[in-house]
């Protein structure tokens, strides 16, 4: 109930839809009430013919037509504006929960798959239509209707209403089968989320499949998890299999008896007339109709249920990361960037840096190096708040990052990141990804001091190139370049480069290397690298070692200090 009591909160910018379709309901009820008794005034007039029949019958017929027309226009009302609401509260839902997913921290990210995410904002959400356009609202016009003919069957005939709720209470021992229907409900729901994050991890990796030769596998796994997804559905019906004829057999057996005592009150005069019978069982059928459909009812409401909670799942997670009460617009920076005594860790069992402390000028460049896994990528990450420190501060032009909102902190920081992404979209739209109001001009110039400007112009389509999903179309140094390209055109105070000339040949490096160059003295620049050559003109070079600050110094002065800088540089020089 707390689930189905949040949906509907949720839907509250549906309200007049849902009060629509109710009313609709409510009066398709009456007309389903009224539509045995105006038949048992038909019975009796035929049953006492007079001078009037033929004339009263009319009258009931047109009763009749005039009760079907409403009640025809009420289905038709409850049933597209019920649609209408529930399409549109799903829609509602999508945005809701991409936009809280977008609030959430890289640390939620960590040990997600995609396809699972995707799978609760899409498929979950589905079953949301179904609790709000029919299962709920069938629900209580069946309730309705049990109560009104209740009322009418007892008003009726007492001692014939009272042996037509005999089936009645051995429906109550189904209702535990419930509850198992809904659980298997949720373990079929995140097996189709196991499903299509696996196809999504395939699809992607769909290169690493083809060179390992791994198909036959990747094969048996997606067959194995659709099987796993199948195997838990059938589970599910298994359970409505039982319910259904459970629930017909109660109501068939309810017929039996008002047909059997029925008729023998009629045969007898026990105080029941014909037209009271053919009544008693039109109205037999109705009270019988809602319960019929219980276990249908029931089965839609335990699986849209089973997908809220899981929607519900992210939607009541929190933001470890978000602004604070009093957090301000940082405004246009100047780039000081201040490392005070910075300790982070991504658990409680070790530190991934460990009192992190320096001072970086505006418009200097410092380059961050050392080993592979001593927390380079990860202090660029603290900056932009992706994670936060777990002890100390780090501050810009003074102020501590949060302090300010996020927003404002990260639109004075663009970042080039290892592991680039483009979308898939053109060449110009990704480089003015940042900017999107940024001219022709501008896009040019950004693509220029990237050293991609002239490759560009060679395609045939230019800036207009579709580069395809996550940039397949494009080798990985040209994909490098773009992503220089997008950050430049930002205009942030600050770049971070994190591994930026990683994916490019050693030509490509050295005009990088000259784009870096031209941009030093105008920002305030961080670069990680492992190729040392790429740092050797930075104002300061920090050398990470088990996360914490080893050296520091140009590289001049770290070369004569013979310490694991200049370790480094041998090494890659005989690498190379």
């Amino acid at each position: 109930m707390k689930t189905l009591i949040k949906i509907y909160k949720k839907a509250g910018r549906y309200k007049l839809h849902i009060f629509i379709a109710a009313l609709a309901t409510l009066i398709a009820t009456a007309a389903n009430l009224a539509a045995p008794r105006i038949t048992q005034e038909m019975v009796k007039v035929l049953g006492e013919p007079d001078a009037d029949a033929l004339m009263r019958l009319i009258n009931i017929a047109a009763l009749l037509l005039v009760v079907f027309i409403i009640r025809a226009v009420c289905q038709f009302l409850y049933s597209y504006i019920g649609h209408v609401a529930a399409w549109n509260y799903v829609s509602q839902l999508h945005s809701e929960i991409y936009s809280h997913l977008q609030k959430l921290s890289i640390g939620y990210y960590s040990d997600k798959q995609t396809g699972q995410l995707m799978s609760r904002v899409i498929n979950d959400t589905r079953n949301f239509e179904t609790l709000i356009a029919h299962a709920v609202p069938e629900l209580v016009s069946g309730l309705i209707l049990f109560i009104g003919v209740s009322i009418i069957l007892f008003s009726t005939n007492v001692i014939l209403a009272a042996l037509t709720f005999i089936p009645v209470p051995f429906l109550l021992f189904v209702f535990p089968v419930f509850k198992k229907s809904r659980e298997r409900h949720r373990e079929a729901q995140e097996h189709v989320a196991e499903l299509n994050a696996a196809l999504q991890d395939n699809f992607s990796g769909i290169k690493e499949i083809q060179i390992f030769n791994r198909q036959r596998d990747e094969h048996e796994r997606i067959t194995k998890t659709s099987k796993k997804y199948s195997k838990a559905l059938i589970r599910a019906l298994f359970y409505s299999a039982v319910l259904h004829p459970l629930i017909g057999f109660a109501t068939s057996a309810g017929n039996v008896i008002v047909v059997g005592v029925g008729g023998y009150l009629v045969l007898n005069n026990h105080g029941m007339s014909l037209d009271e019978i053919v009544a008693f069982l039109l109205y037999i059928s109705v009270f019988y109709g809602p319960v019929g459909q219980m276990a249908r009812l029931v089965e839609d409401m335990q699986s849209g249920i089973a997908g809220g909670e899981r929607v519900f799942e992210i939607l009541d997670t929190e933001p470890d990361i978000a602004d604070s009460k009093d957090a301000k617009d940082a405004g246009d920076l100047s780039g000081n960037i201040e490392f005070r005594s910075v300790d982070f860790s991504y658990d409680d069992n070790s530190y991934a840096l460990k009192n992190i402390s320096f001072i970086q000028p505006a418009k200097q460049m410092y380059a961050i190096i050392g080993p592979t896994g001593v927390g380079k990528t990860t202090l660029a990450a603290l900056l932009p708040r992706f994670y936060d420190v777990t002890g100390g501060q780090i501050l810009i032009d003074g102020i501590n990052i949060k302090d300010m909102s996020l927003q404002s902190l990260r639109r004075n920081i663009s970042m080039v990141l290892q592991d680039v992404f483009l979308f898939n979209g053109t060449i110009g739209e990704n480089i003015r990804y940042g900017n999107p109001n940024a001219t022709d001009g501008e896009v040019i110039t950004a693509a220029k001091t990237a050293c991609i400007h002239d490759f560009i112009a060679e395609l045939p389509l230019g800036y207009d190139t579709i580069v395809g999903e996550r940039g397949m179309r494009l080798s990985g140094g040209q994909k490098q370049r773009i992503s220089i390209a997008r950050s430049l055109l930002c205009n942030a105070p600050i770049l971070i480069l994190d591994e930026a000339t990683s994916a490019v040949d050693t030509e490509t490096e050295r005009e990088i290397q000259k784009a870096i160059q031209k941009i030093a003295g105008l920002r305030t620049l961080i670069v990680i690298a492992h190729r040392l050559s790429t740092v050797k003109r930075a104002d300061c070079i920090i050398v990470l070692k088990e996360g914490m600050i080893a050296e520091t110094g140009s590289h001049t002065e770290l070369m004569e200090k013979r310490g694991l800088y200049k370790h480094l540089v041998e090494i890659q020089r005989i690498k190379e």
